[in-house]
């Protein structure tokens, strides 16, 4: 396939801007017959499209960010074309006091006039509001349309096609043998199973669902398995179950029997609903040839018919149900691949909920899970119930058939608390006391047990669209954020010979197939027809045979199958690491590498990996060093090459060594390195033709690459020059330089990821480093940013204490390599465009030489047929990848959620936090594509379209002030915050690495963690207590109550803790309480508070205990760690603490009231 259709996710082969999105080719994503990836004829609604320019006419506002678009200087007036009048004469509610907040001028009246949006005043009485620009509401001037700010449907390319080359399609994927034996308490494959009759397990066969906790973190058992020799305990008696043809078992479960067409499922509606016609397709396509197996696919086969030349990027091999029966074995824990027990993260799911009707509701956790953050709890109480059959009595209502109970609990019917009507102007403490979790997606009970966790999987609207056009009506943006190599505590392993999946559409089978009989399944996302492989009856847990509606494939929303022979192309490849150190006069003076140095000794031996294991050095200035680590030297050689431009590798076989083979010279290495530099005087830093000695190194194998860089590069390719003028850092015009200088990075990037090479970038720098350039090799490689501004090892305490944590954190996480995800999805569903860091190979796949556990995605959806006939959608997202043991493995999320045809249903189910994190990767796009200023206009534009619809088509009774539903409630403030955030800020001053770096965090962190960098969690801490407090690993854990981000919630007399993320402030006030400063801080009196304290120290106190506890709780919640900073009210810090506190009013910037009163003007007219 041509590359020209992915630049738009890819960028260009020019200097110009590289964002992963929105745009993307249509030529790319021209549609087979009957799979899902082509574009919608819908007009879809885009919120990163900017509205077309148009005469005037009524109601123009600009709502458009992601479309670059001529500015146009004046407002177009003239009548709204609806108004919702208020009583005639009736003001605005007032906002309540505030105190010491500036005060400010109401609007003159809530009633609606003619005329534009008005801009607000100058900026030196009241702060302007994000700038809206003029543009039509409708495209054409002759026909009005759909509003052109769209949020679902891929947008026109940006320029010509790249002259880079895509990474050759022919992947290098890996295969583990079936005959290996899992990490960790798991089973030999040669564990066969007859299916003749049931066999007892072998004696390491476990089935145990507990698991030690790690830090902070509960044993969250995902299903309760039985103990080994235990029969598992009857869920639900039923008779006697056959399966003949007269049953009417629906589908989910032991099926009824009787020819199905190969079409749409049943139509599960009410039947007072009126039900369309079929729309699947009767004749499936032949199964696509794909990049990475690079198989033939044999189109002369009946559908009907396995095709062992299938040719799909996670399955090179034969369809389930041939070849010989072998190997079938489970294990639900999985110790060793799961990593070290890594904690959710903090409680940030601050939308409300508290009366919920029954299908919102979750049943309660198990007795046994220790407490936890009410947040994660609240998370994972849907998914640690114990496992329920998934039969029913015969004729008994199944989950996909649209029962009473389902009937009853019709949003329609109800009132819910997430349509509950909010008044934002009379409201004032809408944030919870403590963290809520995301909304629950209204499905029978039976499914949503078995569904994927949102930690996990999670979309921004958890009520499905039957058509675009109610999608575009709706003006949300409709999205899936994904964190889908993320350490859990529990996680159910398969190996088997036969991976079980769709033979037309390759969707791995899951719990939210269709049982027809004992012997046929229909996919969940195309609805064919596939047959139930013999090996398949078989069921590892239970030890029976004949149901396999039980197997662990069938009961885990998220599960990792040990990848057959099938899977591979060639040998697995070993973990391969390679360190390029920069070792110029400014990198020796930061101190970096002594901590570098020691932090790798100490973990040397906890490299993930197996006796496979390779690693190698690079040091560079304005020379290339290789060191030769051969075994049998008595000590390391060090092999300078100064021809930069014509970089070689001076000893191709010595320079990778394995490590345990060479343990001792690698240690002599490290431990001489500092002083080998000491005494250096070259400032130079030859940075790019360093990068291309280590592609070539690693070019063989694949493997890490992780570069410590110091300073812009200035010598050699990708020599980069200083763009940033310090004068400028807080303008409120547009911000330059966002887009790379260079396309060096990008194509190097591109290389490397053709030859599954990921580079992770570690910035240590007090100068501007061009960070828009330099993130590219990181960011299309699918490596990460680490960013560590002003380091020193002397001045700056708090952050080598970062470093050397999350460089522990980096060198002993697990890892993936020669990784590749696909997201499916149910047919009418199409994908659009990624955010992430990745190379896109395909319209649905994503390339990823290495993978993770900190590392999140996000897709765009968009409808493109109507799901008149279905009750439920799928999602389903594949990652393939190489453990670090050389595991071929493959872990699966498959996610389901209801299809409604109402907007308050849709808007019931909005996840505002997941709104937030989508419309914050696609403002990142718009600001490298377009303008950072035209991101900011569409992130209001945002809030104000979807109020609006709401108010427009779901709320019945009109009354003055800004309306909003309670699950929206927190909208306005979020995106008050992203304007805020430092990402998208203007006025205040800010260094454009530091911008640049937020926007990569955006785009790359998994919301629970981007959502505490967009709006930061406040809390009192002088006066922590037991009350309400967690017990965790015999460590009690206060729980104070959250704050509002407003500086009216501090005192003087108190003591203030904010988490913001990457970094956490304890601000101390003025006239705090002596108990407070000798008990937990150990100074006798304010004015003896340090002021670069960055530590707590570490008192006999129950006050320091419970501090220390809280704080250390909080950083346990997340995988990088937040220094510890804290400051008074001379501290230089204070400005950093007060910038983020949202709510007040600043220079450049409005306050949250006067935001909200901002919007409602808007939406009134």
């Amino acid at each position: 396939m041509s590359t020209a259709g992915f630049n738009s996710q890819n960028g260009t082969g020019t200097g110009q801007t590289y964002a992963n999105g929105p745009s993307q080719n249509p030529v790319a994503l021209q549609q087979l017959p009957g799979v899902s990836y082509g574009m919608t004829n819908q007009p879809p609604y885009n919120p990163v499209q900017a509205k077309a320019p148009a005469p005037p006419g009524p109601g123009l506002y600009p709502a458009g960010l992601y479309q670059p678009i001529p500015p146009v200087s004046s407002y177009q007036p003239g009548p709204p074309p609806t108004s919702y009048p208020s009583s005639a004469g009736q003001p605005l509610l007032p906002r309540p006091p505030m105190g010491g907040h500036p005060s400010h001028t109401p609007p003159q009246s809530a009633s609606p006039s003619p005329g534009p949006r008005m801009p607000m005043p100058p900026a030196q009485a009241t702060p302007p509001p994000p700038s809206v620009s003029s543009s039509s509401y409708y495209p054409n001037p002759q026909q009005p349309m759909t509003p052109a700010w769209q949020y679902n449907t891929p947008t026109p390319p940006l320029g010509p096609a790249t002259s880079i080359s895509a990474p050759p399609m022919g992947p290098v994927a890996n295969h583990v043998n079936p005959a290996a034996t899992l990490a960790g308490p798991s089973l030999p494959s040669s564990a066969s199973y007859s299916s003749a009759a049931p066999l007892p397990p072998p004696p390491n066969m476990s089935y145990s669902t507990t698991q030690p906790p790690g830090p902070g973190m509960p044993p969250t058992s995902l299903h309760g398995y039985t103990q080994p020799g235990v029969a598992p305990p009857p869920m639900n008696p039923m008779a006697p179950h056959t399966y003949q043809g007269q049953s009417n078992r629906p589908a989910y479960g032991p099926p009824p029997t009787g020819p199905t067409p190969a079409g749409p499922p049943p139509t599960m509606k009410p039947t007072s609903f009126p039900t369309g016609p079929p729309v699947a397709n009767a004749t499936p396509p032949p199964p696509k040839a794909d990049a990475q197996c690079g198989g033939v696919v044999n189109s002369t086969l009946s559908p009907t018919k396995p095709d062992s030349q299938e040719g799909d990027i996670e399955c090179p091999g034969a369809v389930a149900g041939n070849g010989p029966q072998a190997t079938n074995s489970y294990n639900h824990l999985d110790n060793k691949m799961a990593g070290p027990t890594q904690p959710g993260p903090p409680g940030r799911h601050l939308g409300h909920y508290p009366s919920l009707p029954p299908g919102y509701q979750n049943t309660s956790a198990p007795h046994a899970t220790p407490p936890i953050h009410p947040a994660m709890q609240a998370a994972t109480q849907p998914y640690t119930q114990a496992p329920q059959p998934y039969q029913q009595p015969p004729g008994g209502p199944g989950p996909a058939q649209l029962s009473p109970s389902l009937a009853a609990m019709s949003l329609q019917s109800s009132t819910p608390e997430a349509l509950r009507v909010v008044n934002l102007l009379q409201e004032r403490n809408l944030l919870p006391p403590a963290p809520v979790p995301a909304p629950t997606p209204c499905l029978t009970q039976d499914l949503q047990k078995l569904n994927c966790s949102p930690e996990v999987f999670r979309s921004t609207l958890t009520s499905i669209p039957q058509t675009q056009s109610l999608l575009n009506k709706a003006k949300m943006p409709l999205g899936l954020l994904l964190h889908p190599f993320k350490d859990l505590s529990q996680l159910p392993v398969v190996t088997s010979s036969t991976i079980v999946r769709c033979r037309f559409c390759r969707t791995y089978i899951n719990p939210f197939v269709s049982f027809l009989d004992q012997r046929r399944w229909k996919c969940n996302l195309c609805y064919r027809v596939n047959d139930v492989p013999e090996e398949f009856m078989y069921n590892p847990v239970s030890r029976s045979y004949g149901e396999p509606h039980k197997r662990p494939e069938v009961q885990n929303a998220t599960i990792e199958f040990i990848a057959p022979s099938e899977y591979m192309l060639r040998p697995p490849q070993p973990a391969v690491y390679l360190f390029v150190l920069d070792v110029s006069h400014n990198a020796v003076e930061t101190g970096y590498l002594n901590v570098f140095c020691q932090s790798l000794l100490d973990n040397i031996s906890s490299l993930p990996g197996d006796s496979r294991t390779k690693v190698g050095f690079i040091t560079f200035d304005s020379t290339i060093h290789f060191y030769n680590l051969q075994e049998g030297l008595s000590q390391p050689q060090m092999l300078i090459v100064s021809d930069i431009e014509d970089i070689f590798l001076p000893t191709p076989d010595s320079l990778l060594v394995n490590l345990n083979e060479s343990k001792e010279l690698v240690q002599d290495l490290l431990k001489s390195l500092p002083n080998l530099f000491e005494k250096t005087m070259e400032t130079q830093s030859a940075l790019g033709s360093a990068l291309q000695a280590a592609f070539k190194l690693l070019s063989p194998t694949g493997g890490r690459m992780s570069v410590f860089q110091t300073q812009l590069p200035n010598l050699g390719v990708g020599a980069l020059q200083s763009r940033e003028d310090p004068n400028q850092r807080a303008s409120a015009k547009d911000i330059q330089h966002l887009a790379p200088a260079t396309d060096f990075y990008k194509k190097l990037a591109l290389d490397c990821s053709s030859q599954q090479v990921a580079v992770d970038l570690f910035l240590l720098s007090a100068q501007y480093c061009d960070l828009a350039s330099l993130g590219c090799i990181s960011r299309y490689s699918a490596g990460s940013v680490y960013y560590y501004p002003s380091y020193h090892h002397q001045h700056n305490p708090a952050q080598v204490e970062r470093f050397q944590k999350d460089l522990k954190r980096y060198l002993t996480r697990k890892i993936g390599f020669e990784a590749v995800m696909r997201i499916r999805c149910t047919k009418g569903l199409s994908i659009h465009t990624f955010h992430g860091n990745f190379f896109v190979r395909s319209t649905d796949l994503l390339s990823l030489p290495n993978v993770n556990p900190d590392a999140g995605f996000a897709v765009q959806m968009s409808i493109e047929e109507n799901l008149d006939d279905m009750q439920v959608v799928s999602f389903q997202a594949a990652l393939l990848y190489t453990s670090s043991k050389g595991e071929r493995r493959i872990r699966v999320h498959t996610l389901c959620l209801p299809v409604v045809n109402s907007l308050s249903d849709i808007f019931a189910g909005a996840d505002v936090q997941a709104i937030t994190g989508l419309l914050a990767c696609m403002a990142v796009d718009r600001s490298v594509t377009a303008s950072l200023s035209d991101a900011r206009d569409a992130m209001t534009n945002a809030a104000i379209d979807s109020l609006m619809s709401y108010r427009q088509s779901v709320l019945t009774i009109q009354q003055p002030g800004l309306l909003v539903p309670a699950c929206l409630r927190l909208f306005p403030l979020y995106i008050l915050a992203l304007l805020k955030q430092k990402a998208f800020r203007t006025g205040t001053s800010t260094r454009l690495d530091d911008r640049v770096f937020a926007m990569l965090q955006l785009k790359y962190q998994p919301l629970a963690y981007a959502m505490l960098m967009i709006h930061p969690a406040l809390y009192r801490v002088d006066d922590l207590t037991d009350e309400g407090a967690l017990n965790i690993n015999e460590r009690t854990i206060p729980q104070p109550r959250l704050l509002q981000l407003s500086v009216e919630k501090l005192s003087r007399e108190g003591a203030f803790l904010m988490d913001a993320g990457i970094v956490i402030y304890l601000w101390i006030g003025r006239n705090c309480h002596s108990n407070f400063l000798t008990q937990v801080l150990g100074v006798p009196n304010y004015a003896a508070v340090p002021d670069n304290l960055y530590l707590l120290p570490e008192l006999d106190t129950a006050e320091s205990q419970r501090t220390r506890a809280f704080i250390g709780w909080l950083r346990d919640q997340r995988p990088f760690f937040p220094s510890l900073h804290i400051i008074r009210d001379e501290s230089q810090l204070k400005a950093s603490f007060m910038q983020n506190m949202i709510e007040d009013r600043t220079e450049s910037a409005l306050s949250y009231y006067e935001f909200l009163l901002h919007l409602q003007q808007q939406i009134s007219k």
